[in-house]
């Protein structure tokens, strides 16, 4: 006989913006989102037996994301996605887990003849913050992230002593181009409630910062010998900067750049050492994932 092995339902992709203006100065500070909620509970029947009596309707779900974010600070994104998941558990009985996604899009403020702008804003790149919290009457289990933070260092890369067997083609270098899209997580310690998030609650603005500026240091300034070593290396640090935190992931592909052989025309040099100009790749690329956590 069949029967429902797992089973959640919401709504994705609600776009939010809040704007918070300081009446004092005049500046404006923007937050722009992308939310998904997902409820999970006592709602077998809406599947097996067409029982929409248990069902909060998405449409529901969605205004109450836009509510929340009036009635709560959006800043940080973890507190924001700890208000919004408590409220489903709290609210129906018969909800049990509410799974929350928050991605927060990036917007930087204008600096105009070296002053920064009131209320002008740019758009400097593709980097997002996300959270995915799991809110259960047991507790709120926190994620938080950096994705679409694409780095590229021309040197300081190297790949070599690989295995090598009848499949090999690619050939060892000790200088090469290394270009990635950052995609890291750190994964909280479980928060015992919703007060236990709010306590301290700048402590996820501070490892944000850090996670950021450790992925990008050790990037820059580690002659790596490979994408799974220096990713590594930035998991021992950001758990040695952030000690509530219990396992750091990184997902990194591997953006290739190749030599362009040139020595047909004219015999124009451009391999090696003297490579100056190369082809972008879009695929296929390596992908090196990991994830490091507390012995």
């Amino acid at each position: 006989m069949p029967a429902l092995a797992s089973a959640r339902y919401g709504k994705d992709n609600v776009r939010v913006y809040k704007v918070q203006k300081d009446e004092a100065t005049g500046v404006q500070t923007v937050t722009e989102m992308t939310v998904c909620v997902l409820l999970e509970g006592a709602i077998e029947t809406s599947y097996t037996e067409a029982d929409n009596s248990v069902v909060v309707a998405t449409d529901s779900i969605k205004n109450t994301i836009y509510v929340k974010a009036k009635e709560h600070p959006v800043n940080p994104p973890e507190l924001y996605a700890s208000f919004l998941g408590q409220h489903f558990v709290d609210r129906y009985a018969h909800i049990s887990v509410a799974n929350i996604k928050v991605t927060v899009h990036r917007w930087t403020r204008m600096v105009i003849d070296g002053v920064p702008h009131q209320h002008s804003f740019f758009r400097d790149g593709e980097e997002k913050r996300t959270v995915e919290a799991r809110v259960t009457r047991e507790g709120i289990a926190l994620k938080s992230g950096i994705s679409g933070l694409t780095v590229l260092k021309s040197t300081g890369s190297a790949f070599h002593g690989f295995v090598r067997d009848e499949f090999t083609t690619l050939t060892e270098t000790w200088d090469r181009i290394l270009s990635t899209d950052v995609d890291s997580t750190w994964q909280w310690k479980l928060f015992s409630n919703l007060a236990a998030v709010q306590d301290g609650v700048e402590r996820f603005d501070a490892a944000w910062e850090a996670a950021r500026n450790i992925t990008m240091k050790t990037f820059a300034n580690d002659e790596s010998a490979s994408v799974q070593n220096t990713m590594y290396k930035m998991c021992e640090q950001i758990l040695e900067a952030v000690p509530e935190t219990e396992v750091i992931g990184y997902s990194l592909p591997n953006k290739h750049y190749f030599e362009v052989d040139l020595s047909w025309h004219k015999g124009l040099k451009n391999t090696g050492k003297d490579a100056e100009v190369y082809a972008p790749q879009s695929g296929p690329n390596g992908l090196i994932i990991c994830e490091v956590s507390r012995s």
